[in-house]
């Protein structure tokens, strides 16, 4: 009957865009909605490539398409074959003029942001009871710090009573004086989230003096909540891991620095000694009883130098004096004498050495190896024979 309805097959609709999805396929999965109704849409690849805008949770549109069962659900939702944007949603219109004034209030400047403490004892959790956030944060948290105190405020997080349910989470916990506060919830349309886009809330955040993580829906949703918080996380999970310092990583990194400074110390304290052994060695050399000693020391080894040098000059000149000697006695007057030679002198001492030296009839005094005896020339004869 849908498929062969002429108008059902041709159908313009007005509404907002709401629970958005872009499948990796590239088929577009939406809901149109308006005040007072909605209705699942789902655009297929071959037509979502001819989009010439992309959709956007909150966008007012107008689609093209046709009206058909999807039968496994046993419901009905519009194909969507073509769109064209008209104008921004009423609650997307609203999140902006909030988002704005706020921000000019200067509520999102990060000079009022607080630091989350990295080693936290006791972390205020403002969720649903029930549901998947409160057991990602709790099992988290329980895995990197089993120490820590979870105290968890169940609060409502969906529909009008939610702004005040959050507000009175994060008083509660204030007066608690926990180390850190996670406000969070799992994902969900602007709807579902609308609770922390009040600002009621962004005011009670700003005011707190416990730090707060915001962790509220999926990493592509954003609340007011978030811009306002000391810290935004992408999913409950994420905030439990910023909110919890991972203890056997700092145990581990504990031990590692223990071993360096006990290997630095030892390091040290080797140097130290070294140190003082030297000290030691110097203050020894510098002391009058070790100069006295080394002086000691000293005078020993020149006198030995000395000694030896003494004795070697010795023997060098007992051994130059056997060699004058040597000398002296082959040029001795006495041994030619006691080979038989004789020398001659005249009357005043003076030795003859020439016939020249004297006249016939002059004395002269021979002396032999043992004495002289007395002569006097009766004649004298040169080598030419005169």
């Amino acid at each position: 009957m849908f498929q062969n309805d002429y108008m059902l097959q041709r159908l313009e609709i007005r509404g907002e865009i709401s629970n958005l999805k872009y499948h990796s396929s590239g088929h577009i999965y939406f809901t149109l909605k308006d005040e007072n109704s909605a209705i699942k849409c789902v655009m297929f690849s071959q037509y979502a490539r001819a989009l010439s805008f992309r959709f956007e949770e909150g966008m007012q549109v107008v689609v093209s398409g046709g009206a058909d069962v999807y039968e496994r659900d046993g419901s009905y939702q519009i194909y969507v074959k073509a769109a064209k944007q008209d104008g921004i949603g009423n609650l997307y219109e609203e999140f902006e003029k909030l988002k704005n004034k706020l921000s000019e209030l200067g509520m999102f400047d990060p000079l009022y942001k607080q630091p989350i403490p990295k080693f936290n004892k006791t972390i205020g959790v403002i969720t649903a009871p029930t549901g998947a956030a409160v057991r990602d944060i709790i099992d988290v948290s329980k895995r990197r710090n089993p120490g820590v105190q979870i105290i968890l405020f169940p609060a409502i997080v969906q529909g009008k009573e939610a702004p005040a349910s959050i507000i009175e989470g994060i008083k509660a916990l204030e007066n608690l004086k926990v180390d850190v506060i996670i406000l969070g919830r799992g994902g969900g349309s602007i709807e579902d989230l609308w609770g922390f886009n009040d600002e009621g809330v962004a005011q009670a955040i700003f005011d707190c003096s416990i730090p707060i993580i915001s962790a509220v829906g999926h990493e592509t949703d954003f609340t007011i909540a978030d811009f306002v918080s000391d810290l935004r996380a992408p999913t409950p999970s994420a905030a439990a891991e910023l909110a919890n310092a991972d203890v056997s990583s700092v145990i581990r990194e504990l031990r590692n620095k223990k071993e360096l400074l006990t290997k630095d110390i030892n390091h040290l304290l080797i140097s130290y000694r070294q140190d003082i052994v030297n000290y030691g060695n110097r203050i020894s050399l510098l002391s009058p009883v070790t100069k006295i000693k080394h002086k000691k020391e000293v005078l020993l080894r020149l006198k030995e130098l000395l000694s030896k040098d003494f004795n070697n000059l010795l023997i060098e000149r007992k051994h130059t004096l056997s060699l004058y000697a040597g000398r002296l006695d082959g040029l001795s007057p006495l041994k030619k004498l006691s080979s038989g030679y004789s020398f001659v002198t005249d009357e005043n001492g003076k030795r003859v050495k020439s016939v020249s030296d004297l006249n016939v009839g002059d004395e002269m005094k021979v002396n032999v190896t043992d004495g002289f005896f007395k002569t006097k020339v009766v004649s004298k004869e040169g080598k030419d024979g005169r």
